[in-house]
């Protein structure tokens, strides 16, 4: 995908208005509720769901967590 069409589907989105959330080094389980889509700034983490292989994401990622989903950040 091109940057530009990347950054418009980001715009799309509304990606540079949500909220930022920040979190120091940690682990922790989460369980969504609801499906949740993230855009990741700057970083890197390893989610683990339940059952499953951990999977590594960081800067530039969006991700779609689904309802239900339960995972270990």
């Amino acid at each position: 995908m091109s940057f530009n069409l990347r950054l418009e589907y980001l715009n799309e989105l509304g990606v540079f208005k949500w909220e930022i959330w920040k979190k120091e080094v940690s682990k922790f389980p989460w369980t969504y509720d609801s499906q949740e889509t993230c855009y990741f700034l700057e970083g890197d983490v390893l989610v683990t769901p339940d059952g499953g292989e951990p999977v590594q994401m960081g800067k530039d990622d969006l991700v779609i967590f689904p309802a239900g989903m339960s995972c270990t950040w």
